[in-house]
């Protein structure tokens, strides 16, 4: 659907944020890997100067997943809950919003300008989000509320074409998101810098090509939608898509994971909300194109 999709941006992983970036190197006699522009690196006079959160654990080669940590501090830290709170909140908003422009808007052609103007909405929220240094909670709730409005219209069509789409581009999301964590949880998957290296360089490669043909969609030299049509050759795109969606939630389990592990503050769990619902409507979304796909009737 939206190759666009904001979460290749987010601030979780880039450059010069709270988490610092996975090309970030020491410099001779300089600050350790990942706390330039990083709030939580040491700081003369800083309380948490020895916390280790202060230098990102992805940037480190030598970190290996599930290596024993130093026990961070609780009093003001990210936990488990506050990430299921605040995650049950954001995918709630998205779900009420979903809910109401089902139940409110008919399908018509007002309504499909509607749910592409929530989209564009939704995404410079999330845009805005992703490059601010700190969470902002009424722009991830905005970005929810809109994002469920344009998914509310979406999965409405999805269903008046084919029958029982929506419900199960649902379940399909939630097997992939079930058998993400579980192979996550095993260990079969090391979120190594090298890793997210690789995948992130595929992903943009992913999107760079579905832009291209969005444009010869749009000039009418792939009338048909070209790698996007409805046949084997969409069916294979949009599996490659939810398998980028899959190594997006890889990378989400991680930086919760270290965020608890390292001590991240408390209002940390905002972004985590965040990356988790960004990834989880890319993955609803390329499941109900599948399953239109498969389904056979165009």
């Amino acid at each position: 659907m939206r190759s666009s999709n904001p979460v290749f941006s987010r601030r979780g992983f880039s450059r010069d944020n709270g988490y610092a970036g996975f090309n970030a190197a020491p410099q001779a006699g300089g600050p350790a890997v990942g706390t330039q522009g990083n709030p939580y690196a040491q700081q003369g006079g800083n309380p948490y100067a020895q916390n280790p959160y202060a230098q990102n654990p992805y940037a480190q080669q030598g970190l290996q997943h599930g290596a024993p940590p130093q026990a961070p501090a609780t009093t003001g830290r990210m936990t488990m809950d506050d990430v299921v709170m605040r995650s049950a909140m954001t995918l709630g908003t998205v779900v009420v919003g979903a809910v109401l422009a089902w139940a409110v808007l008919p399908v018509s052609s007002t309504s499909y300008g509607l749910a592409i103007g929530s989209a564009l909405v939704a995404f410079v929220l999330a845009m805005v989000q992703s490059f601010k240094r700190t969470p902002n909670p009424a722009l991830i709730l905005g970005y929810a509320a809109f994002e469920g409005v344009f998914l509310g219209v979406i999965s409405e069509m999805y269903n008046a074409a084919w029958s029982g789409a929506p419900f199960q581009a649902v379940l399909g999301t939630m097997a992939v998101t079930g058998a993400t964590l579980l192979v996550y949880k095993a260990g079969w998957i090391r979120v190594t810098a090298r890793y997210a290296r690789i995948g992130l360089t595929i992903a943009i490669a992913f999107v760079a090509v579905m832009a291209v043909n969005l444009l010869l969609v749009v000039f009418g030299v792939a009338p048909d939608g070209g790698l996007r049509s409805n046949g084997p050759l969409g069916a294979i795109v949009g599996i490659l898509a939810i398998l980028i969606g899959a190594f997006f939630l890889t990378l989400d389990f991680k930086q919760i994971e270290d965020g608890i592990t390292y001590g991240a503050p408390k209002e940390e769990a905002w972004l985590a909300a965040f990356g988790l619902t960004m990834t989880l409507v890319w993955i609803y979304l390329e499941m109900l194109r599948l399953v239109a796909i498969f389904s056979g009737d165009d």
